[in-house]
């Protein structure tokens, strides 16, 4: 029995990646994963043998990397981003036990909230919610209400799978929702194909956010009401200025 590496890879390629998933990938036998996400590591790894399943086919695809990791020292699944955000580290462990002796490891990886940030400026820099606006494995009824409620609190949000081209008015939707509890002059940002070729990144407004266009390489932030630019940079003040002000009463963080 071997180990079964659950890799997140970042964006993809080399630059985006931990050294711990560098690592993994270059202990591994056999890399599992998602075409795409293994085409973006396929230079650095040329010779090794891979498993891929289509959209949809993520069991599947769990299952062939535990059976690879059964049957060799090491194996490795690929996910974007980070493993166990939006990735298949859940399942995985979901399923480990039918493979006993298997060892598996979580091996973190840059998520596109973090990525995409970094991109604007620091959108997220306090408390914030990500949510997926992806209804193919959640109803749309939960994902509306979750929207209100991180609304409500006040939240930074990021916002993964904004739209594809059987959603294309998700993001619309997701818009009209927020806009009863946030200003239309909100800031916003989208940033497409991260750390990819075509990376592309915008500021916006939400009343602008409302209608632009996005599909499932876009990822959404939308700010807090105290979000602001600061010389073309988003920033989400967590408060360490007005915390450390003489009058402040002593440091708040």
């Amino acid at each position: 029995m071997g180990t079964l590496y659950v890799i997140g890879i970042g964006s993809g390629g080399a630059a985006s990646m931990t050294a711990e998933a560098r690592a993994a990938l270059d202990a591994s036998e056999i890399l599992c994963g998602y075409p795409v996400y293994l085409d973006l590591i396929a230079p650095l790894y040329p010779d090794k043998p891979t498993f891929t399943t289509p959209m949809t086919k993520e069991v599947e695809r769990c299952r062939l990397a535990l059976d690879a990791a059964r049957n060799c020292s090491a194996a490795a699944l690929v996910c974007s981003g980070d493993a166990g955000v939006y990735g298949l580290a859940g399942l995985t462990l979901e399923l480990a036990p039918e493979y006993p002796g298997v060892d598996v490891q979580i091996v973190p990886g840059v998520t596109a909230a973090l990525s995409g940030a970094a991109r604007l400026g620091a959108p997220l820099g306090h408390d914030f919610c990500v949510i997926s606006l992806s209804d193919l494995l959640t109803p749309w009824e939960i994902i509306e209400k979750r929207l209100q409620c991180a609304a409500e609190g006040d939240f930074a949000l990021c916002l993964y799978n904004p739209a594809s081209k059987r959603r294309k008015d998700y993001l619309r939707r997701a818009c009209d929702i927020l806009l009863r509890y946030r200003a239309p002059e909100t800031v916003c940002g989208r940033v497409r194909n991260i750390g990819r070729d075509g990376e592309s990144a915008q500021i916006l407004t939400l009343s602008e956010l409302r209608d632009a266009e996005a599909d499932m390489f876009t990822t959404v932030f939308v700010g807090a009401s105290t979000t602001k630019l600061v010389a073309g940079r988003v920033v989400t003040p967590r408060g360490y200025r007005i915390a450390t002000a003489p009058d402040a009463g002593g440091c708040r963080v």
